[in-house]
């Protein structure tokens, strides 16, 4: 009974949320509450809840202050250099700004820490979508996934709990796995790739010009028409449209080039307009379902990364880029609690930057919606686990799961356990997941003649998945901050996020190590 209703539990979610029936944090917390009652232990939802919360509020924590800490950063303009950076090796074509996602996504993760993977890419690529109208699940898609690729490094969490659950060293369980790692890796950027040449077919071709496209000249007949947009970082976005067959006879008329405001007026009736503000719908395409929608026409969603706002301390950088270092260092070697250090970081960036105490009460409000917002969710998905977990919903799916493991497979148990994580890492927690289900399959295994070792490496495979499911906090960070539907982002990922998954166990085969 408790099997079919944990299964029913989960599917309702995600139904209501992907059809967007329900908001996800509706959702996480009247779903699991109503469940609860219907397994007769409505009495203990309480104590459910309040479990689940404490187990997830250093998460939580961790989560306010290292927004805070981040926002401050992406204020006094540390990030700036790495989005001039990032501009200048994508040069507005689609195709560059998707690899260029899964590249930055997949450095910053070597930190160990979804969240401040998220924070920092979406940061730094957020205004350049925005501004090429490029879709943004693709950018939250393609974050997630190559981040859960990297966090499979030791640090990261999933080695750590599979080398603690089984008494194994976190060195021998990854190492070996390296081939197989670096093999979803290139899956990644190989999905980055086709999705790139889908929204470069979706966007047409686009330039960054610093030079700008000069006004008023004439415009041959059958030459390119540039439809241009002043972006917020000084370069100029242009996107170019071919004239039709039927038009290239027509005479030719002067070029009007748009100015500050991202508008633009076309050389003909025939071209389009692709400034940012105007309607997708110009484009055949549909903004909503992309996830596309741009800016009002007249605004410029981009001044978080204005290079002239006031809150810009140059004088400070490199006290700032030593402090995030440090940070990071820190973090890896775990030196102190990833809550404690993004709460002293936050402190620390606020202080130095802002003595004035009215400057810092503004810089917290800037950050509120995003604070409450994930802060939010993570409380909610408190519920949500809590539940799953104490009425003993989780455990009895896992169990139901393991013992319909044919006898016939036992000698294939690695096979057995890296299938089987991609389903049970998306809709459990790592712990209840390394530490509930690993030592059972290792058992299992066990009697077969199956290593432990080989175990704990298969039990890595799902993690390419594990990093978009509703119960991993730092996937609300990804998408509140890419102002993206949890639904959308879900539709979208997990198909390539499974994808990516099976070719990591694929090529675990391949080479042996599985």
């Amino acid at each position: 009974m408790l099997t079919v209703l944990g299964f029913v539990m989960i599917a309702t979610f995600l139904v209501l949320i992907m059809t967007k029936k329900m908001s996800p944090m509706a959702a996480l917390i009247l779903i699991p509450a109503l469940f609860c009652v219907l397994v007769g232990q409505g009495a203990h939802l309480g104590a459910y809840v309040l479990k689940g919360v404490g187990d997830l509020a250093p998460t939580a924590a961790m989560l306010m202050f290292a927004i805070i800490y981040f926002g401050v950063m992406i204020d006094v303009g540390l990030f700036d250099p790495v989005v001039r950076g990032i501009l200048r090796f994508c040069k507005a074509d689609p195709v560059r700004v998707v690899v260029g996602t899964a590249l930055l996504a997949a450095i910053v993760s070597l930190d160990g820490d979804g969240s401040t993977t998220f924070m920092i890419t979406v940061s730094a690529l957020y205004p350049l979508y925005r501004r090429l109208k490029m879709s943004l699940v693709v950018m939250t898609g393609v974050a997630a996934t190559a981040n859960g690729v990297m966090n499979t490094v030791p640090w990261g969490g999933p080695t750590a709990r599979a080398a603690t659950a089984l008494k194994l060293d976190a060195g021998d369980i990854f190492v070996p796995m390296v081939p197989a790692l670096a093999t979803g890796l290139v899956a990644v950027f190989l999905l980055a790739y086709v999705l790139g040449r889908r929204e470069r077919k979706r966007l047409g071709l686009l330039t960054l010009d610093d030079a700008g496209t000069a006004a008023g000249r004439a415009v041959p007949a059958g030459e390119p028409v540039l439809a241009a947009a002043t972006g917020s970082f000084g370069a100029r976005v242009r996107t170019t449209v071919l004239r039709t067959a039927a038009l290239r006879t027509a005479k030719a008329r002067p070029a009007a080039a748009g100015g500050g405001n991202g508008g633009s007026v076309s050389a003909d009736p025939a071209t389009v307009d692709a400034a940012p503000g105007t309607s997708a719908a110009a484009h055949g395409t549909d903004a909503a379902a992309a996830g596309t929608d741009g800016p009002a026409p007249g605004t410029d969603d981009l001044q978080g990364l204005d290079p002239h706002r006031a809150t810009l301390r140059p004088k400070l950088y490199w006290f700032n880029a030593a402090l995030t270092v440090a940070l990071l260092v820190l973090l890896v070697l775990q030196t102190l609690p990833i809550p404690v250090l993004f709460l002293l970081g936050a402190a620390t960036a606020l202080t130095v930057n802002f003595p004035r105490m009215t400057d810092q009460k503004a810089r917290i409000a800037a950050h509120a919606e995003n604070v409450l917002n994930v802060s939010g969710m993570v409380f909610a998905a408190a519920v949500f686990t809590g539940v799953l977990t104490g009425t003993g919903m989780v455990a009895h799916m896992a169990r139901w799961l393991v013992d319909g493991i044919p006898d016939a497979l036992g000698p294939h148990m690695g096979i057995v356990t890296g299938v089987l994580s991609i389903p049970l890492t998306y809709f459990m927690s790592n712990d209840g997941f390394y530490f509930g289900i690993v030592p059972i399959l290792a058992e299992a295994g066990a009697a077969h003649g199956v290593g432990a070792l080989e175990i704990a490496r298969a039990s890595l495979v799902g993690q390419a998945l594990h990093m978009s499911s509703p119960l991993v906090p730092a996937v609300y960070v990804l998408v509140g901050m890419a102002k993206v539907e949890f639904g959308d982002h879900t539709r979208f990922t997990v198909k390539w996020a499974v994808l990516t998954s099976l070719v990591v166990l694929a090529a675990g085969l391949l080479y042996g190590i599985i």
